[in-house]
């Protein structure tokens, strides 16, 4: 894919096509590492922080791995139970 290298500020700025965007996980405020490797400039996230919904973690639960209820023994301080 092709783009076109624009000025931004004192900057120059390379818009993300969205599709590249999300296949490489890459969001608004993705901290990423710029480098060069064999004369190509190379964009690597720092992170791929993946964010997951309550209702989507609570369907992975199964009787298989769920807990058992942990007694800690009597409250201690102002535990109210």
């Amino acid at each position: 894919m092709k783009t076109v290298v624009q000025q931004w500020g004192n900057s120059l700025a390379v818009r993300i096509p969205r599709h590249i965007a999300r296949e490489s996980h890459i969001g608004r405020g993705t901290r990423v590492e710029v480098s060069i490797a064999n004369g190509n400039l190379v964009l690597t996230p720092l992170s791929k922080c993946r964010s997951y919904s309550l209702a989507s973690l609570v369907r992975k639960i199964t009787p298989a791995n769920r807990h058992a209820e942990i007694d800690f023994g009597r409250p201690v301080g102002h535990e109210v139970w």
